[in-house]
């Protein structure tokens, strides 16, 4: 079986790398885009990124243009706009097809069960292990 681990990608400058790389570490993968309703989410991934990177956490940033052409920039285009708008300083990846003919894509559903999730008994804490459930 396939696992997250085995999966490699290019960061926006250009390097590849494996996804073992964040081996041990919670990881928050998010589709993101720089022209959408959504794009304000950089402000609080990034305050998620400060406050807990420290304590485990990956936030790692997958950019694609498939919905409505709201990601049209190159890798330097999106990694300017995420630093001088919102101060991105988590990886963030070149761009991605999430579905398609090109389907390139990071996806947990792609290679595990949909986890579902419970909240942590502290909001300081990070839970390290999903409740799977069965669909």
């Amino acid at each position: 079986m396939t696992s997250v681990y085995d999966f490699r990608a290019n960061t926006l400058q250009g390097t590849e790398i494996s996804l073992s790389d964040f081996k041990g570490r919670v990881m928050l993968v998010v589709n993101t885009a720089s022209k959408c309703g959504f794009t304000p989410q950089y402000k609080g991934l990034e305050l998620l990124h400060e406050k807990y990177e420290a304590k485990g956490l990956s936030v790692l940033g997958f950019p694609c243009n498939q919905f409505g052409q709201q990601e049209p920039g190159g890798a330097q285009e999106i990694g300017q706009f995420c630093q001088s708008n919102y101060g991105v300083s988590f990886p963030m990846f070149a761009k991605i097809d999430v579905n398609g003919a090109d389907f390139r894509a990071v996806t947990i559903e792609s290679i595990a069960p949909r986890p579902t999730f419970r909240m942590a008994p502290s909001p300081n804490r990070i839970r390290r292990s999903p409740m799977t459930v069965k669909r």
